[in-house]
């Protein structure tokens, strides 16, 4: 069994186009209501429309349009150009929060903001 994480967003096509350029990976499925990526460490993730989670749980939560920009999530992605990864971010709109440094449980984490304003915590992946 493979679990996975879905992020709602305002806007499915920017984040999409987002998501493609700061990763470098095209969606494993991009239909409308819900993206979904691969990435090469076997994280997979999806971009679901804030209207979309609000169509399926009819009104039993507050509407995601309510917490855009708001951090209510971190996704926690192990890279070997962590680097690289947070430069994206910022290039494509996202912001960089917090440079890549030593933390004190032992990474070496940087941390980014997407457009919805989930974290990215991009972690340098150790070599074998």
């Amino acid at each position: 069994m493979q679990s996975f994480a879905i992020l709602y967003v305002k806007d499915q096509i920017s984040s999409t186009n987002f998501y493609i350029h700061v990763f470098g990976v095209k969606p494993i499925l991009n239909v409308p209501g819900m993206t979904e990526f691969m990435l090469p460490s076997r994280f997979r993730f999806g971009l679901m429309p804030n209207n979309g989670i609000m169509k399926l749980l009819k009104n039993q939560i507050p509407h995601p349009d309510q917490a855009v920009g708001i951090p209510h999530c971190e996704l926690y992605i192990f890279d070997k150009h962590p680097t690289t990864i947070l430069q994206r971010i910022e290039k494509f709109g996202g912001k960089i929060i917090s440079p890549i440094k030593l933390r004190d449980w032992g990474d070496r984490v940087g941390y980014g903001m997407d457009l919805d304003g989930h974290i990215l915590a991009i972690v340098e992946e150790k070599s074998p």
